[in-house]
């Protein structure tokens, strides 16, 4: 089957045995990778129960997930997207812009999508403005503008 990888290096995602496939439908289904290999900036791979074209066909546009308890732990001032949505986020100025609703990936880089009653903020999610993550707390703080003119 052919896999579009999101992660730094494509061929990252070939480093785990097990992947979980999330249907469109929903359901969830674990399969342990046969073999897999890059070709161009896709990967191609074989998993186990798998067959022929067509059972692979069943799982066009699953998304492959990786069970937590796999993932390595981030590294000083890094973190897993999943552990920031939902956080409150407020400016240096102590303006709450609202909580982390999802990510964006943009050509400048990841944006973080920061959204209450009234709008959104889209925050570069770069050092430079991300100021300080405190998981404990619930809270980011960053250095981004209330009001853009």
């Amino acid at each position: 089957m052919h896999v579009d990888s999101w992660t730094e290096a494509p061929e990252g995602l070939l480093g785990y045995q097990d992947w979980v496939l999330r249907l469109a439908s929903g359901q969830r289904q674990i399969r342990r990778v046969a073999e897999g290999q890059l070709q161009g900036e896709r990967l191609v791979a074989r998993l186990d129960g798998i067959e022929d074209r067509d059972a692979a066909a069943a799982f066009t546009g699953a998304v492959i997930e990786i069970e937590r308890a796999q993932l390595p732990q981030p590294g000083k001032r890094q973190y897993y997207h999943a552990d920031l949505i939902g956080l409150q986020v407020q400016n240096l100025e102590g303006v709450r812009l609202g909580t982390v609703a999802r990510f964006v990936d943009a050509p400048s880089g990841t944006v973080m999508v920061v959204r209450d009653a009234q709008r959104e903020h889209w925050v570069l999610a770069l050092p430079q403005y991300l100021r300080k993550v405190d998981i404990g707390a619930g809270l980011i703080q960053v250095d981004w503008p209330a009001e853009l003119d």
